[in-house]
């Protein structure tokens, strides 16, 4: 019985000392408890407590659970754009940029169309400015103030054009009763000529397609008014373009440099020294252009003009002028102003005159197409005779023949602008390039020195400000 007591004062201290473990465990599990208050709780897998998955959303959102084990393998899709060849691609990507330059474009000709009698005598000022130019830069040579030259020039040229247009009409009307009586006397050899031919026509047929023609003109009185009515508006805006045209290039000749410079202002400034470059090239080509043009149509005009003249054709002259004004139509316009040489010979002269006007007409224009050409214009205006025909087309297609006029010279132009800047973009991308340094140098340094641009040429002396020249900058 002695030993209890000792035995339960042990016990009691051993569960005193367990109380006051339990007692730090439970302080410290509250401390742990208080610095994790802030932080999120942990999220449990969804393998090993899915029930726990439905208190945290943020686990519902970024973690999706395996599909079960009974559920048939998919394949992952592939992306839609690897799944596109990459030629569709690339043709995709092409396609939907040409349909915007092809509206571009559309718009573009939607508002040419619109204004098309501004732009039509603009177009015609440049080429009678490219003409006349030389000129006012001559006189300024000679010591003439610049508005006393452009007056000087402008005054003789629309005289000298006046002069040429009055005396074609006289012509016309002088010889006017004399080709009515030539062409009823070649109607009435035509019709003998038909009823000795080999072709059986007899007189009723002749007189029934001569009364068909008549019939048909009374009965078609209204549309002939109506034609020359149109043609009445025609003249109007004739003139108008043609007064347009005068007042253009009274300017063009006294001001063309500073215009030019305005113009070189709305040009972005990155693009602006290509393009200060490529304007007078552009400007050399067009006047290349329009002096060989002149100086081509004068000789045809001349050498045709001199073989009806001595074959006898009546109204020569005339003939010798329209040859000239349709030879700035290229290949369409010698076609047509010979083959008409060549059926107002044949009403008038009989079948021998026309053959021998066609022999003449043909053997200029060999010598002009062979000879005069590639010695004249040389190798300023450089188009490939498909691209001349192609553009006279479409000239005429859209603007008629003012179109058919300015489409070669635009496309000469452009042929131009074109390859300039190219040679430019590809010595400026070579200026800026990083150069090679140490022993790879002299393997990558080129075999021969890539072909510089020329330096631009300043403008001629005396031009002054109102040449009419864009500026080389």
């Amino acid at each position: 019985m002695s030993k209890l007591p000792g035995w339960l004062g042990r016990v009691g201290a051993e569960l005193t000392e367990l109380g006051k473990r339990l007692e730090e465990r439970r302080a410290a599990a509250e401390a742990e408890a208080d610095r994790d208050a802030d932080a999120e709780p942990p999220i449990p897998a969804a393998a090993d407590h899915p029930a726990a998955m439905a208190d945290h959303p943020a686990a519902m959102a970024d973690h999706v659970p395996p599909p079960p084990a009974y559920a048939p393998s998919v394949a992952a899709q592939p992306d839609p754009v690897a799944a596109i060849p990459w030629g569709m691609r690339v043709a995709a990507e092409a396609g939907w940029r040409l349909l915007v330059l092809a509206g571009t474009l559309w718009v573009l000709m939607r508002v040419i169309s619109a204004v098309q009698l501004v732009v039509l005598a603009f177009v015609a000022a440049l080429l009678v400015t490219a003409m006349l130019q030389p000129t006012v830069a001559r006189l300024r040579r000679y010591g003439l103030p610049r508005g006393l030259a452009t007056a000087v020039t402008a005054i003789l040229g629309f005289v000298i054009m006046g002069l040429v247009g009055w005396f074609v009409v006289w012509q016309v009307m002088d010889n006017l009763d004399t080709l009515s009586d030539k062409v009823r006397d070649g109607i009435d050899e035509l019709k003998r000529w038909l009823l000795d031919s080999p072709f059986h026509v007899t007189e009723q047929q002749i007189n029934d397609v001569a009364k068909n023609l008549s019939d048909t003109i009374g009965t078609n009185t209204e549309e002939i008014t109506s034609a020359g009515l149109q043609g009445v508006t025609v003249m109007v805006e004739v003139l108008t373009g043609i007064l347009l045209a005068m007042f253009s290039t009274l300017f063009l000749l006294y001001d063309g440099k500073r215009i030019w410079q305005w113009v070189l202002k709305l040009v972005p400034a990155q693009a602006r020294p290509g393009v200060a470059g490529a304007g007078p090239r552009a400007w050399r080509t067009l006047t290349a252009y329009v002096r060989g043009t002149v100086l081509v149509a004068m000789i045809d005009a001349i050498f045709i003009g001199l073989g009806i003249w001595f074959l006898d054709v009546p109204m020569a002259v005339p003939l010798a002028v329209f040859i000239f004004l349709f030879a700035f139509i290229p290949l369409v316009g010698a076609v047509v102003s010979g083959a008409l040489a060549v059926v107002v010979a044949l009403v008038t002269e009989g079948v021998f005159t026309a053959l021998m006007v066609l022999v003449v007409v043909l053997a200029v224009q060999q010598i002009e197409g062979h000879v005069l050409q590639p010695f004249i214009l040389g190798r300023a205006v450089r188009v490939h005779p498909l691209a001349v025909v192609l553009s006279v087309a479409a000239g005429g297609m859209v603007a008629g023949i003012g179109g058919a006029v300015v489409a070669v010279p635009l496309v000469a132009v452009t042929n131009t602008v074109v390859g300039y800047l190219r040679a430019f973009g590809q010595e400026a991308a070579l200026r800026h390039a990083p150069q090679p340094r140490g022993a790879t140098a002299i393997g990558a340094a080129p075999a021969s020195t890539p072909p510089q641009l020329p330096a631009p040429e300043p403008p001629p002396e005396g031009d002054g400000e109102g040449g009419g020249k864009p500026p080389v900058q």
